[in-house]
């Protein structure tokens, strides 16, 4: 297959884009660094500003015409929600991030004469807003709060592929566990010094899913034809957020008893803590269990295990 990937620069980006090309997939990322090739690889410039592709000769042209014959896109493109605090500014550029170049893909197979048959776009379980420890899938509404109105408008721009012949699915991450990217990669060095533990109460939900089990919902959603709508990026087992500190100790063979106070984070990360990481959310994937898909991590034990000495 040849496969489009949007955002490829990130370290979902590239696990994904590793196994793809492992696997004897054609994989062509499209980044604002310059074009390079390499084998199945080849990286394509692009600035997604949400505007129409140049068409010649009845055909995309640039960047677009990569995405005309494709066998499928993954849309992973948007600038990191925990990278910087949430200012006016930030907040905005994390909106248009996600939205110009979701309106760009769009576009593109808009123009394209073949268009891909199907498009995997990434959306996150900020969605559902925060709901103390009630059971949340992907039929629960959404909240009110920025993350869920951001996760709104950028699926709502993904769905108008629908009207151009393409099977949309759309993948809500929870928090993605790899040792060398993400959350854990920030969480990892106050355990490993002694000092880790549980965040505010730790009695807050966090729903997770191994980088792993992560690849393989995004290949499994894009191999399956039944697969089509929303589907939730997390393990069957969300824990507390004590549980987890617990488990990552013990994955660590470290300590977790050290909390860190919620007025703490608040004032490090401002608005952030509270949406990302003091309310927390229990989200399960129902649907994609109840279609067959099988969990190789369910458990949090084993999945930190393996993130923890993973190189992905």
């Amino acid at each position: 297959m040849k496969i489009a990937v949007a955002g490829g620069s990130g370290f979902l980006g590239r696990a994904l884009i590793s196994r793809l090309v492992a696997g004897g997939h054609d994989v062509v990322v499209l980044t604002r660094q310059p074009s390079t090739s390499q084998g199945r690889l080849r990286r394509v410039t692009w600035r997604p500003d949400g505007s129409v592709p140049p068409v010649e000769a009845g055909r995309p042209t640039g960047w677009a015409a990569e995405i005309d014959g494709a066998d499928a896109i993954v849309n992973l493109a948007g600038e990191g929600i925990a990278d910087k605090r949430w200012t006016t500014t930030r907040k905005q550029a994390l909106l248009e991030s996600r939205t110009l170049s979701t309106r760009s893909l769009v576009a593109a197979v808009r123009a394209a004469s073949r268009r891909p048959p199907v498009f995997i776009q990434a959306s996150g379980i900020g969605y559902y807003g925060t709901a103390g420890d009630e059971t949340l899938d992907e039929s629960s509404p959404p909240g009110s709060d920025f993350l869920a109105q951001l996760c709104l408008t950028w699926e709502a721009e993904a769905r108008a592929i629908e009207a151009l012949g393409a099977r949309l699915v759309i993948i809500r991450n929870g928090v993605v566990l790899a040792r060398q990217g993400g959350a854990l990669k920030k969480m990892l060095p106050p355990f490993l010094f002694f000092v880790g533990g549980p965040i505010a109460s730790g009695r807050q939900y966090l729903s997770w899913i191994e980088i792993d089990d992560w690849i393989a919902l995004v290949v499994w959603a894009m191999t399956t034809a039944g697969a089509s709508g929303v589907f939730n990026g997390t393990a069957p087992e969300p824990v507390t957020n004590a549980a987890f500190s617990a488990a990552l100790g013990r994955a660590v063979h470290r300590p977790s008893w050290l909390p860190v106070p919620g007025f703490a984070l608040r004032a490090m990360v401002g608005e952030l803590a509270d949406a990302g990481l003091i309310n927390g959310q229990r989200v399960v994937p129902k649907r994609a269990v109840d279609l067959g898909f099988t969990f190789s991590f369910p458990g949090i034990d084993a999945a930190l295990a393996a993130a923890c000495r993973n190189n992905r």
